[in-house]
Formats: structure tokens, C-alpha cells, sequence
């Protein structure tokens, strides 16, 4: 079938590829291929520094440095056109966009301050004695059982927990808070099952957040206070400050969700790796940071051509859609050397697990600081961590996450 130059495919225009790009007739969004996405990694590096991808009529890029490199230059591939496949100028997204993620230049620098400032270390730091307090308590009473579903029984349990708290949300849902963030990142992607089932939930969730953010529905003395305070100096308006507020649910929980899921995956998978992290409990944070390269939480994320450009020396014709795979890059090695490897010594800098640029993930303190607080209460606590049952890789347009992860938590 031709299409005509007016005809959208999954809300963005159709493209046709430069001379020389390799085409590769796959579907990135296929949940088979979600559940175990190594070898199409592996591929979509193999077969170039940029790909089209017909199905979609996107370009695609997966080695390290092309991928950073697109995913960081803000000038030529924008984010104000969506970060998923629909393109917001010409046509409307299922919500409102994001005023700090699918913002540009000059705009994202006003919100992103007062992100900055809610997030900024020493913000976190007050936080530090409720996380690790509430990992205290959790992993004893979750020792008592002995066996676990650990995405649900302390992946899902603690952010929920704690996340709202630091937000100063009066109104809680753990179910919900979950199921938004969901709905969200499934959204990125076309319009398949994965996303349908997620956004089945939008009419009873999507009120419920947006009744959650408003001022009167927040206490004085958390991350939420905070930014509504920029709305009383002029910063923000009323309604921004609501909707930057929506961020932290958009992102700040169903990625902490997949980051401790992750975690608890790769240290149960590596025993000498949890021995090692238990001698020197100061690999924490580096151990942390190898499990993001190694599972990339948010798997994939895509830019929008705001001008004719390039790629790798290929040229780019304006609005094409880019999907950026951030797990492939975390896996090239060109880059890591031996990236199959689970190893907490790795000290990975510069993986794109949190981005890159501009828009890199704002909540990254709070996220490691989380991470931290649990591992911590595990440490002190917890002698192994045994696989008790095959894990279940839960398929999503852009997060990948355990559905489900039975395990053993031997006691000192």
C-alpha cells in the first residue's frame, strides 16, 4: 500500500530511509521478544550505527556512542514531539505532555530547576533515616517468611511505602501508583496489546492521580510542598506546579519498582557477587549503578528530528521518529568490554540507564538513595539470597521489569 504524505503510522510520520541504512524487519515491541530481549540487542548493534525499522518507518540505534549522542543532543532531536512513537505536533497525546520530559529548550530549563532543587542531594539526604527505617522493618518481617515474591513482598512494597511520604501525598494507592506508572511508560509505544491492557485502567486511575497532586491533597513539609512553592514565588503557575508534581508519580515509582526487582534478580543470580557486595557494603552504590547498565529499566526511549540532520554520517529528514534502545547501548561491548558480565566492581560510568544530557533523569538521587537504604537493610540482615523458582520478565513498550521473582532470604 502507498501512503499518502498525510498518512501517520502509530501517530508520527512515515519516512523514507537515506541510502545505505541498514533495514531490518522486526517489531521491537513484540512481547516475546520483550521477554528475553538479548539476541535483538545484539542484532540491532550488529547491523549498524543507525536502523530503519519499517514496521514503524522509525530509525533505530543501539551501539553506545551513537545512541548517547542522539539521546543527548537536544538542539537537533527533540522532546516536545513525545519520547514514544506518537508525535504530540501532530497528534494528541492521551494526556497532557509532561512540562519537564517532553519539554525543550527554553521551557525545560524553568521546570527542571525546580525539579532540580526538590531532588538536589541534600534534599534526598533528609529523607535518608525514612528509607532506611522503613527497609529496616520490611526485610525483618519479610525474613519471617522466609520464601517470597519478592516484586510484590519488597519491590512494589517499599517505594510505595516510602515514595508518597517524601512526596507528601495525603491520599495513597499503592495499587494505583503502580498501575500509573504503567500506564505511562507503556504508553511510549504503538498502539499493541501491552499498551491497550495499560491504559484499560486510565479512566479509573488517571482521575485519582490528578485529584492526588493538587495542593490541598499534599502536606507542608514534602517534595510536592516544594514545588507548589515555586508556583507562590512566580516560577510556576498553579496548574504547572500540579503537573510537575504528576511527574514524580509519572517516573519516580515504577522505575524504583524495577530498579529493586532488578536488583534482587541479579544479586540472587550472582551469589559470589552478593558475597562480595556483604565483605564491602562501600560497593553499594557502584553495585547499583551495574545493575542499571546490566537490565536497563527503561529499555528504550525516542527523540524527534526537529530538523533535517544527520546520524552517524547518514542524513535524517525532520520529524523522523528515533527510538533510542538505552539497554543495547548498556550491553556494547565496544564499551563495556565484557558487558555479559554481572560484576559490582564494574563502576560503569556513563551508562544510559538514567539517560543522557539534558533530560537525564532528574530523580536519580532519590532513586539511588532508595536502592541504598534496601540493600543496606539486607546486608546487615540477610547471609543469601537463593533463587526459589523461575523468575517471569514482564513484556513493556519501555520498562523492563520482573512480573514475578520467587526467592529465599537466608537469615545471618
Amino acid at each position: 500500500m502507498t501512503l499518502s504524505p498525510m498518512t501517520l503510522i502509530e501517530g508520527h510520520k512515515p519516512i523514507t530511509p537515506a541510502s545505505g541504512i541498514p533495514v531490518w524487519d522486526v517489531d521491537p515491541y513484540d512481547a516475546e521478544l520483550l521477554r528475553d530481549p538479548s539476541a535483538y540487542y545484539s542484532r540491532l548493534r550488529e547491523l549498524g550505527e543507525v536502523v530503519y525499522i519499517p514496521r514503524y518507518s522509525v530509525l533505530a540505534v543501539g551501539r553506545y556512542e551513537t545512541t548517547r549522542h542522539v539521546f543527548s543532543d537536544h538542539e537537533n532531536f527533540l522532546s516536545s514531539h513525545g519520547v514514544g512513537l506518537n508525535d504530540f505536533k501532530l497528534e494528541d497525546p492521551w494526556r497532557p505532555p509532561s512540562i519537564i520530559l517532553e519539554v525543550d529548550q527554553p521551557d525545560h530549563t524553568r521546570t527542571r530547576k525546580v525539579m532540580s532543587r526538590a531532588l538536589s542531594p541534600k534534599v534526598v539526604k533528609g529523607f535518608a533515616d525514612l528509607f532506611r527505617e522503613t527497609a529496616d522493618v520490611l526485610v525483618d518481617q519479610l525474613l519471617g517468611k522466609g520464601t517470597i515474591e519478592a516484586v510484590t513482598d519488597l519491590a512494589e512494597a517499599f517505594p510505595t511505602t516510602v515514595f508518597p511520604k517524601a512526596v507528601g501525598m495525603k491520599d495513597v494507592n499503592p495499587r494505583h501508583l503502580v498501575d500509573y506508572g504503567a500506564m505511562v511508560f507503556n504508553a511510549v509505544g504503538p498502539d499493541n496489546a501491552l499498551r491497550r491492557e495499560a491504559m484499560s485502567h486510565a479512566g479509573e486511575i488517571v482521575p485519582w492521580i490528578n485529584a492526588a497532586c493538587t495542593r490541598d491533597r499534599l502536606t507542608g513539609d514534602g517534595l510536592g510542598a516544594m514545588v507548589y512553592a515555586s508556583a507562590d514565588d512566580g516560577t510556576l503557575t498553579e496548574a504547572e506546579a500540579g503537573m510537575l508534581v504528576r511527574s514524580f508519580l509519572s517516573a519516580g515509582v515504577d522505575t524504583t519498582v524495577t530498579g529493586i526487582g532488578n536488583a534482587l534478580w541479579c544479586l540472587s543470580q550472582n551469589p559470589d557477587q552478593w558475597q562480595a557486595l556483604k565483605r564491602d557494603p562501600a560497593l553499594i552504590r557502584p553495585a547499583f549503578e551495574e545493575v542499571l547498565r546490566y537490565t536497563s529499566p527503561v529499555h528504550t526511549f525516542g527523540r524527534t528530528a526537529g530538523q533535517a540532520t544527520e546520524i552517524a554520517g547518514f542524513p535524517v529528514e525532520e520529524g523522523t521518529k528515533v527510538i533510542c534502545v538505552l539497554a543495547a547501548a548498556n550491553m556494547d561491548p565496544a564499551k563495556w568490554g565484557d558487558p555479559e558480565v554481572f560484576r559490582i566492581d564494574r563502576r560503569p560510568v556513563g551508562h544510559v540507564a538514567f539517560g543522557a544530557g539534558i533530560h537525564g533523569c532528574v530523580g536519580q538521587n532519590i532513586a539511588r538513595a532508595e536502592l541504598e537504604a534496601v540493600l543496606g537493610a539486607l546486608i546487615e540482615r540477610v547471609d543469601r539470597i537463593e533463587p526459589a523458582g523461575e523468575p517471569v520478565w514482564r513484556p513493556g513498550n519501555a520498562i523492563r521489569a520482573l512480573d514475578r521473582l520467587p526467592i529465599t532470604l537466608i537469615p545471618n
